[in-house]
């Protein structure tokens, strides 16, 4: 991103990127007779094929099918399928493992990295995939600013990229790099790109099939209804074992498990705990519940503005103030949502990256800890000269009650959840707060128009990309352009830790350094971390018969680092020997109040960083 994700990384974020993935059946048409429709259906080709579909569901929008442009973590999720990196991450333990490259080296002085460029990799039309694809991708992030709106941060220090020869790619850096074998960069085919003209307005979304070298190929899309992949027959690790995979966008949750319990579904993400609890005692179903990769935190707008120095966006002045911002910080209890909100099925929220990532893994210690304390928040607002009025409402410096609006994910109801805990606990400080939730937060959040958001981003193995995203480098350009920022941060002392980690090749002095930007943000009181939740999805066991959890001890399946769960991915069928059964085709989904859509389903479904607005990896 700038991933993301993450989700604009998302993350890859989940914030602005975020994706809770559901199925969404039309209240009041889920019992309408099958019996009254056309016997001929897509579905019933799809049962006469013996084909086996897996359909996950999403509920976060595809931002662009373009690598260089997509960071919510559902449109970065299936670039994973679609497009090879140079590395890959070991689902056993994250290790970096090789992709479309074989092995790596570098120069004693860590400038020139040598990548060896797998032979045994084609592009999904036949054409041969070179060193001088990737050497292409690279390059055209590095002169082309719109080419590297998404994942920038990774090409920003390269100094030349050359393809010698076809399975030779040579990187020379400006100075050293950190991240030289977790470059989580989608490689595209020269021969097709290189025709695109505006990369900005360039979403990859017209012509179909998409050329690619990963383990997928993406055959058709269509906004906020689906997108269709076919397995790619050539990957050099092997071919999917499902005959095609569907990502489907829904909005609401329970009809995606009442699907799940129906066998119309086969996977269903992102479940809330009554969900999950309500799953448990249902045959041929399994829950997964494991650490996951993301946070969940409560972003402030630090006032939006461009590299260009120019200011926009209505965020509220008051929210400027370290004292406001302080408050508001200690004035949520972290373990009530945990207890209330996520049941048990996450971890009390403290620094930025999540405890599943170990040696980068930060807390605040002392007096630098923030908890819950409703009188010190009151006391930071009384000494900084915000007042309570006769009504019991602080008053701003201008004289006017204090009033914020949160941007809230309509699809995520965790978020409706903690707004309501937050109008209870700010009300007692006598400030207001509007919650306002939207099926897509993006446009208003690009556009500075909010005062706080929930934000989330799904973390990668290697922390760059996250951290990457609260740098003054990745604001806007003008007010007119997007920039691959979260929120606006723009922070001198975390940007001067940023590029220090950025070229520190020691792993625990790098680890350090992370942990200082960690500090540093926390102090900012930008962003309040506030839970990092379980990965908690479910799946039809007479559907699936085995499939890859990563880390493969505790893992999660949507959102991997990685292709390995819809990848790695059996049907029942196949392992029990018979023909179609494992399949969950031949199913109607109602998809719109006003209208029967008739789907070839064997469904699967799934869930972003939010775009930060929903979600990057």
């Amino acid at each position: 991103m700038v991933t993301k994700v993450p989700s604009r990384p998302l993350p890859r974020r989940s914030g602005r990127p975020r994706g809770t993935a559901r199925l969404l059946l039309a209240a009041g048409l889920a019992a309408t007779s099958l019996a009254a429709l056309p016997a001929t259906t897509a579905a019933a080709e799809d049962e006469k094929s013996g084909g086996t579909t897996l359909t996950v569901a999403v509920s976060q929008s595809i931002d662009s099918l373009s690598p260089f442009l997509a960071q919510k973590l559902t449109s970065t999720s299936i670039h994973r399928l679609a497009y090879e990196y140079l590395t890959n991450y070991d689902p056993k333990d994250a290790r970096t493992v090789p992709a479309f490259a074989t092995e790596w080296s570098s120069s004693a002085d860590k400038l020139t990295w040598t990548y060896k460029i797998r032979e045994n990799s084609t592009w999904s039309d036949g054409k041969p995939a070179t060193a001088e694809d990737a050497a292409w991708t690279f390059n055209k992030m590095m002169t082309d600013p719109n080419a590297a709106t998404a994942n920038g941060s990774f090409t920003a220090n390269f100094a030349e990229v050359t393809a010698p020869d076809a399975t030779t790619l040579v990187i020379r850096l400006k100075k050293p790099q950190a991240t030289m074998t977790a470059l989580d960069v989608p490689i595209v085919p020269k021969h097709v790109w290189e025709k695109v003209g505006d990369f900005s307005k360039f979403n990859n979304d017209q012509q179909f099939p998409i050329v690619g070298n990963g383990p997928f190929v993406i055959t058709d899309f269509k906004v906020d209804q689906y997108i269709k992949l076919k397995p790619n027959k050539t990957f050099w690790r092997g071919a999917p074992k499902f005959d095609e995979l569907v990502f489907k966008y829904y909005k609401d949750g329970d009809a995606a498990v009442a699907a799940l319990q129906k066998g119309e579904v086969s996977f269903v993400p992102n479940l809330t705990p009554a969900q999950a609890a309500a799953l448990k005692t249902q045959q041929n179903v399994k829950v997964n519940d494991a650490p996951g990769r993301r946070f969940y935190a409560l972003a402030t707008n630090p006032g939006a503005r461009a590299q260009d120095g120019k200011t926009f966006g209505n965020g509220h002045p008051a929210l400027l103030d370290p004292a406001v911002r302080r408050a508001l910080f200690l004035s949520v209890d972290r373990a009530t949502l945990v207890d209330k909100v996520f049941q048990g099925h996450a971890v009390e929220g403290e620094g930025y990256i999540p405890p599943r990532f170990g040696s980068y893994f930060w807390k605040p210690e002392g007096t630098q800890k923030r908890g819950y304390d409703p009188a010190a928040a009151a006391k930071a607002l009384d000494d900084a000269g915000y007042r309570k009025n006769g009504d019991g409402k602080r008053l701003g410096k201008d004289g006017k009650p204090l009033n914020f609006r949160i941007l809230c994910h309509a699809t995520d109801p965790n978020d409706k959840a903690v707004g309501k805990y937050l109008q209870e606990w700010w009300g007692a400080l006598g400030i207001g707060l509007t919650v306002a939730c939207l099926d897509s937060v993006s446009d208003p959040w690009v556009k500075g128009d909010y005062d706080l958001a929930f934000d989330g981003w799904s973390v990668n193995p290697d922390p760059d990309y996250v951290l990457s995203i609260h740098t003054c480098g990745t604001l806007p350009a003008t007010p007119k352009d997007t920039g691959a920022t979260d929120n606006f941060i723009c922070d001198k002392e975390f940007d001067t830790l940023y590029a220090q980690q950025a070229v520190e090749y020691d792993t625990a002095k790098r680890a350090d350094l992370v942990k200082r930007m960690q500090s540093r943000l926390y102090d900012t009181g930008y962003m309040n971390i506030m839970a990092y939740p379980n990965a908690l999805e479910a799946y039809r066991t007479d559907q699936i018969a085995s499939i890859t959890t990563m880390p493969e001890a505790a893992g999660n399946l949507w959102g991997q680092d990685g292709y390995w769960s819809w990848w790695s991915a059996v049907p029942a069928a196949s392992a029990s020997g018979g023909e179609g059964s494992g399949s969950s085709a031949n199913i109607w989904l109602v998809l719109g109040p006003a209208a029967l859509v008739l789907v070839a389903v064997g469904v699967w479904t799934a869930r972003r960083r939010r775009a930060t607005a929903d979600d990057r990896e």
